[in-house]
């Protein structure tokens, strides 16, 4: 079945953010009372409301644009919405996080979108070339697209052909803040799960991208003489800020191994180093996941093991990983003992029910996620 590593290691508590609810305002006073009577020395009352930034839509809209690179800097848009229309033949950065995204009657342009935290909906749109990450991904009526994506869900197509799609792969210094910001997982990405609500039969609206395609092929860096010119790009994939993964292509090897990591002060930065260590020995990486589990889930996923992993998952979510490759499996056990030694982890021991490891855990995450 599998097998897991452990060593007790200090952890953080989680430090407790207290966020008034979007549409919300709450003001406290304290203080002696005024008293009732015609006090003309007193300042009118200044309600909470009437403190508030004025906020301009033509802040958060790019309309009727040709032939320019435009886009917003981090920082500028701070989570609000925001919206692209009718432009044509442009680059558009959107270096930041936002709330939602909609893109309509857009033609020929190159577009990067920063972590959108609910949908981004193209309309209407053709020639389109894009890096996109967000909750939920959706096009209607739209020809000729290529699209780097990270997608918590899975991406829904409507009435669109000539889609082509690849895993998102880009980096700003700002990006994995901004991916927090949006609540988005770096690992939870079903770039390639797609969802054509329009089938045709005999057609096939959608593909994925030839593998090793580079970003700067579709969409180039932003222009040393524009104003994201002090923004520090990179598409290299092994600088991306999520891992770039195989998705639904075809497994080059029928041995595949789970390797998952529980909840703790360097979750992340683990499974990046076993992204690195693995994939510089030559092994894939298929698909990730972050995902949380209950006792029940654990016993399901793990069997055998799940009496001592039962407590682990109290914690927080874990990160899952299937690599791929004739003898992942004895690799990946090497790595586990000589890297994460100090960690707690599970890593698949038999190549022989290895699969099976990746179907329990995977199988399960989709659904807990309703994929």
């Amino acid at each position: 079945m599998g097998c897991f590593f452990s060593k007790k290691s200090k952890r953080k508590s989680s430090e407790k953010e207290d966020r008034t609810p979007t549409g919300t305002t709450v003001e406290t006073t304290t203080g002696n009372a005024v008293p009732l009577g015609n006090n003309t020395d007193e300042a009118p009352k200044q309600y909470s409301w009437d403190k508030r930034e004025k906020v301009d839509p033509k802040d958060y809209m790019l309309t009727g644009l040709k032939d320019v690179t435009v886009g917003r800097l981090p920082g500028t848009l701070k989570g609000q919405q925001f919206v692209i229309q009718e432009c044509e033949n442009c680059n558009i950065f959107v270096f930041d996080h936002s709330a939602t995204i909609t893109i309509d009657d857009c033609v020929n342009c190159r577009i990067v979108l920063g972590p959108v935290k609910g949908s981004v909906f193209f309309r209407d749109c053709k020639d389109i070339k894009c890096v996109v990450a967000c909750q939920q991904f959706r096009t209607r009526d739209c020809k000729k697209m290529e699209v780097f994506l990270c997608c918590s869900t899975q991406p829904i197509i409507e009435s669109s052909t000539g889609m082509k799609f690849a895993c998102f792969q880009y980096f700003y210094p700002e990006l994995a803040f901004h991916f927090k910001d949006a609540g988005l997982s770096i690992f939870n990405n079903n770039w390639s799960n797609i969802h054509d609500f329009t089938p045709v039969s005999g057609e096939n609206n959608w593909s994925l991208l030839p593998e090793g395609s580079s970003v700067l092929d579709f969409v180039p860096a932003p222009d040393p003489e524009s104003e994201f010119k002090s923004v520090r790009i990179s598409t290299d994939p092994a600088r991306s800020i999520v891992p770039l993964t195989k998705g639904g292509r075809r497994k080059d090897s029928e041995e595949s191994c789970l390797f998952v990591f529980f909840a703790g002060e360097y979750t992340t930065a683990n499974a990046r180093k076993l992204i690195d260590e693995a994939t510089a020995k030559g092994f894939v990486l298929i698909q990730t996941k972050e995902v949380s589990m209950r006792p029940e889930d654990v016993k399901r996923v793990f069997q055998n093991n799940a009496e001592d992993l039962v407590e682990l998952i109290t914690k927080g979510p874990v990160i899952a990983l299937e690599l791929n490759g004739d003898g992942v499996v004895e690799a990946c056990s090497t790595i586990a003992n000589e890297v994460f030694s100090g960690t707690k982890v599970f890593v698949s021991d038999n190549k022989n029910t290895s699969s099976r490891d990746v179907d329990n855990f995977f199988n399960f995450a989709d659904m807990q996620m309703g994929l």
